[in-house]
């Protein structure tokens, strides 16, 4: 069990979570620190408003964070790789990884920003914080099947779209384990529930479940999440994920051949799915409730269903 109210947690002799405390609350985004003679590393860094909490983490766990050497990025979302420049600029030996999808998008955040500048308006800054450009020297472009030696372990890099286009796992063989992103899903402390993140622009159901296709066959014992900590119940957890990935779009898909706008999609979604959330923390919980829109919220969700099905079926909106 991870402790909530620790900034750094030790998960093994080499690992730690680091919690970011995203928006002041424990438990919703997590980067993870590996140490070793291969060199300090972090898979993922969080918001760019939380640099300095995961900082005081990365000292809370016993390093420096001038000795990190490795910024391994599943995904370039902003609650993923949003500090990432900041902590290039701030780390004199950290380069960034990351798949060739994203790369371009942290060389260059524009488009990154001007997307997210439509969803969040004025809380962009609160959220986010300022995101920095990655310098291309710092800058290491990961392929499918890469094999990265951090820390004390030997990683590699799994492509696993569906959630991202830009999207990578990092399995880890010899301990079993893999660093999942967000491919694996959203399932926060104390809590069984699974709950799929499926924000615009990139779900692709098709490409998501040939990815946890993919992850089964690893025969983990367990997934490390950034949303958030160590799921030990593989089998079930991704078999959770995948039913309810196409359940959501089911209901998704009704609503929208009815001419539901998001708003309202978001709502059958909570409807629908915040008694599933209450009953596995065996109560009423709104605390936990919240913490899950912060970690993947509902009206992002019904927006991604929405492309979706716009771009890759639109046949099945026309049968209507």
């Amino acid at each position: 069990m991870v402790a909530a109210d620790m900034p750094a947690f030790q998960l093994a002799d080499d690992l730690w979570l680091l919690d970011t405390l995203f928006q002041g609350e424990p438990g919703v985004i997590a980067s993870y620190l590996l140490a070793g003679p291969h060199g300090l590393a972090l898979v993922d860094v969080g918001s760019g408003a939380t640099v300095e909490n995961l900082l005081t983490a990365v000292r809370a766990s016993g390093h420096e964070p001038a000795a990190i050497e490795h910024l391994l990025i599943t995904h370039v979302h902003l609650d993923h790789a949003g500090a990432a420049g900041a902590l290039v600029r701030r780390l004199p030996q950290a380069r960034v990884y990351v798949h060739r999808f994203g790369a371009p998008h942290l060389l260059n955040p524009e488009k990154l920003v001007s997307s997210a500048q439509r969803i969040y308006g004025h809380r962009m800054r609160e959220l986010w914080g300022a995101i920095e450009p990655v310098p291309a020297e710092r800058l290491v472009v990961l392929e499918d099947g890469d094999e990265l030696r951090v820390g004390a372990r030997r990683l590699r890099a799994l492509y696993t779209p569906g959630h991202a286009v830009h999207h990578v796992a990092l399995h880890d063989e010899e301990a079993q384990v893999v660093f999942a992103g967000d491919v694996a899903g959203v399932r926060l402390p104390g809590n069984d529930f699974v709950r799929p993140p499926t924000p615009p622009p990139d779900l692709d159901l098709e490409a998501w479940t040939a990815s946890l296709d993919r992850l089964a066959t690893l025969k983990a014992r367990a997934l490390y999440l950034p949303h958030f900590g160590p799921a030990g119940d593989v089998a079930r957890h991704l078999a959770d994920l995948r039913s309810r990935l196409f359940e959501w779009g089911d209901l998704m898909l009704a609503g929208m051949r009815a001419g539901r706008s998001d708003v309202e999609l978001a709502g059958i979604l909570a409807e629908h799915a915040d008694g599933a959330v209450l009953a596995s923390t065996g109560g009423e919980d709104g605390e936990t409730l919240e913490r899950y829109e912060l970690a993947s919220n509902y009206l992002m969700s019904a927006q991604g269903y929405q492309r979706y099905y716009r771009k890759h079926h639109p046949e099945l909106l026309a049968s209507a």
